[in-house]
């Protein structure tokens, strides 16, 4: 766009007032002024916008083309300020969260309904995904925060620790007690019995197959899934062994209805927290962290 801003809101005034006069009692300038900016305007666009009268001012046909892309213009500037004047006036703004489905459920849930209670004009949108692919969205900005566990290898990212959870393989005693039965008390669970694992797409699988190639254990026989949701589902009904997140089941852990194998080794205790990027100065990311503190 060539022609200055200012020189389009003259001529929107005027077209909307159809008088020069009160246009410059709207705009607060010269009536000379208003002319010169209207005739700088038609010179540079190469036409008459106006027809001009003792009675004021019309419209030309182009004239007319011009004031609706005008009109538009300046109506969605005017829908911005409004907007603007919103959220400083209701503490209103957009929240972009990142989070698995795991953690969204049992972790993010309890902290966005406080929240939300004390900010109820906020806007949240959760984007329910891998922690990949949260990691990398929050380093490409398009996300305001991440619920994830403590990125090691990702330096420009803040982060927030909530929690502290620990991975740790659990059965039903029915399940044990029939593979110790058909495979002897001193079978390699990990050889005879079904090992039920999130899928390789998942971080914490990483994680847990780190954990496995550093103490030599090699599942023979392994089920995939999606979801820890799942994955506890179908440990519940006795299809085998699964690598579970211990604080999500630790209900069924104390009242007997799951066991957890003993290792030798614990599977490394991992951190669940907020990540976000430094850099990122929306209001509604501080607003969020302030909370927090």
């Amino acid at each position: 766009m060539e022609q200055n801003l200012s020189q389009y809101k003259i001529f929107y005034e005027v077209a909307k007032a159809g008088n020069i006069s009160k246009a410059a009692k709207e705009l607060y300038i010269s009536q000379p002024a208003i002319s010169k900016a209207i005739s700088k305007l038609e010179d540079s666009l190469g036409l008459s916008l106006f027809t001009r009268s003792s009675r004021g001012v019309q419209l030309t046909s182009e004239g007319e083309i011009l004031f609706e892309h005008a009109k538009e213009a300046f109506d969605t500037l005017s829908r911005g300020e409004q907007e603007l004047k919103r959220i400083q006036e209701f503490d209103i703004g957009h929240l972009r969260i990142g989070v698995s489905n795991t953690l969204c459920k049992y972790v993010l849930l309890p902290y966005l309904k406080t929240f939300i209670d004390q900010y109820p004009h906020m806007k949240v949108t959760i984007e329910s995904q891998s922690t990949a692919q949260t990691l990398s969205r929050l380093e490409q900005q398009k996300l305001d925060l991440g619920l994830v566990a403590e990125p090691s290898l990702r330096k420009d990212l803040a982060f927030i620790p909530v929690m502290d959870i620990q991975d740790t393989f659990v059965t039903t005693p029915a399940y044990l007690n029939n593979l110790y039965v058909r495979e002897g008390k001193d079978t390699n669970i990990f050889e005879t019995g079904n090992i039920m694992l999130l899928d390789q797409s998942n971080m914490t699988r990483h994680h847990v197959d780190d954990y496995m190639s550093e103490n030599h254990i090699v599942p023979r026989q392994v089920l995939e899934v999606t979801t820890m949701d799942l994955l506890i589902e179908f440990v519940k009904i006795g299809l085998g062994v699964a690598c579970v997140i211990k604080e999500l089941v630790q209900k069924e852990l104390d009242n007997g209805t799951l066991v957890e194998l003993p290792l030798e080794i614990p599977i490394h205790r991992r951190t669940i927290g907020f990540a976000y990027h430094p850099a990122n100065q929306a209001m509604s990311l501080k607003t969020f962290l302030e909370f927090l503190y």
